[in-house]
């Protein structure tokens, strides 16, 4: 296992390609799960442009884009793609144990 916390995100059954999801936590911001052709990949689901979900936006290959001003991401780096988004977001290591996907967040 890669060092940090793992969170529970969905189970493989759960999310199908070219699906996102957002997976709220009780002290700590969302994480966006996607499945993007049976590759699971995990972000920080908060845009750093409009502080809206990305999970809500529209999963297009490897990019995500935001529904509010419809900037967009590269989900497998977070690189900010298309204005107006500049500042990149968050990813995590992602880990499948048996059919349970998990993302791995780096202790504080």
């Amino acid at each position: 296992m890669v060092g940090g916390a793992r969170v529970f995100l969905c189970k493989t059954t759960e999310l199908a390609p070219g699906v996102a999801r957002r997976v709220d936590r009780a002290d700590a911001p969302a994480i966006a799960v996607y499945n993007i052709d049976g590759t699971f990949y995990a972000t920080d689901d908060c845009c750093t442009h409009g502080l809206a979900s990305l999970a809500e936006g529209a999963l297009e290959g490897d990019t995500i884009e935001c529904n509010l001003h419809f900037g967009g991401f590269h989900v497998p780096t977070g690189k900010a793609v298309f204005a107006p988004c500049s500042i990149d977001i968050r990813t995590y290591p992602v880990e499948i144990n048996g059919d349970e996907v998990f993302a791995i967040v780096a202790d504080a």
